[in-house]
């Protein structure tokens, strides 16, 4: 007994899906047990001060990523020194370091980790460091805020040198 053109397509269409939800659910497994930048280990692509690269990004955001960014979209690995202007913790608990000179328009926002905050605990207001992250996003100047936001790294810890 032959099926008849219909159930036969049905069929074809019901192995398809099965087929692209098997591949789809092994690339989703790949990419969740993919390993994770470990910033800390790796030496960094850039040493600079908080003040040199606001600067960059307020001048020309387009070249400043370029730079910072490589070809696939993922950021480089940057040490920024400078001065700890503000200490916080966002709701995620995780600490929240602003270095920015005096004067200066805008500054770097540091995001710690869970596994890096102690780290961050023992920074003082006033205090020059360094710290290693990857950019998230580059400063900017907000027209509806009337402010500038800051350079975003995350990922951070205190340099060790």
């Amino acid at each position: 007994m032959t099926q008849s053109p219909s159930k036969r397509n049905w069929k074809r269409f019901g192995i398809i899906i099965l087929i692209s939800f098997i591949l789809g659910g092994g690339y989703v497994i790949y990419l969740w047990n993919m390993p994770h930048l470990d910033v800390q280990a790796q030496t960094a692509d850039y040493s600079l001060t908080s003040s040199a690269l606001v600067n960059e990004y307020l001048s020309n955001e387009a070249e400043a990523n370029k730079k910072y960014f490589g070809e696939e979209g993922h950021s480089k690995i940057l040490e920024v020194s400078g001065l700890v202007k503000s200490k916080t913790t966002d709701m995620n608990e995780q600490i929240n370091v602003l270095l920015q000179d005096e004067g200066e328009l805008a500054g770097v926002k540091c995001v710690f980790t869970a596994s890096t905050n102690q780290n961050a605990e023992i920074l003082i207001e006033g205090q020059t460091v360094s710290i290693k992250g990857i950019v998230r996003a580059g400063a900017s100047y907000d027209e509806d805020l009337e402010l500038y936001e800051p350079v975003l790294l995350e990922k951070c810890d205190v340099s060790k040198k």
